[in-house]
């Protein structure tokens, strides 16, 4: 067993893990941080996407023991201080930028990355930057205007699918 320490949205947090306990099951099993979904294990899909030390990283493939010492961010750490939902998450509520959810953790963590890279994406950047993510129900339409609406872009041209 390893003792880890890292901070996670915002708070210091430790535990045993074995070598091959990955970040995602130690957020889900060992903190209860269930908002980080597991879809596939592989690294396909994107549903366990968290934030390490500012980059974008596929919780499910990576070990929890590489993120002692880091600073981990999860879904459950978007939302404002005050509780509300933080813009990104606003947009894919107010865009229906979701359907059954199971994605959207990923594709929120996912997005957030890309406007802190990219302030104001085309719609065809927003595409190629959701490359890692899969989602089965929405065909993507209302994800990429709910991430173009986050960035204050105008989305009313945009027709709903």
């Amino acid at each position: 067993m390893t003792n880890v320490t890292m901070t996670v949205n915002g708070k210091s947090v430790s535990g045993n893990v074995e070598g091959r306990t990955l970040l995602s099951s130690f957020l889900r099993d060992d903190l209860r941080l269930t908002g980080t979904h597991v879809g596939c294990d592989t690294s396909q899909c994107g549903a366990c996407v968290v934030h390490v030390d500012g980059l974008s990283v596929k919780a499910c493939t990576m070990l929890a023991a590489e993120a002692d010492g880091a600073e981990v961010k999860t879904i459950e750490g978007m939302a404002n201080a005050d509780g509300s939902l933080s813009v990104i998450q606003q947009a894919f509520q107010d865009h229906h930028g979701l359907q059954c959810g199971f994605c959207t953790p990923g594709m929120v963590m996912t997005a957030a990355a890309l406007l802190k890279e990219n302030p104001k994406p085309s719609e065809t950047e927003v595409r190629d930057y959701l490359e890692g993510n899969i989602c089965r129900c929405t065909g993507y339409h209302n994800i990429v205007k709910a991430i173009m609406a986050a960035s204050g872009q105008d989305v009313s041209a945009i027709a709903a699918e």
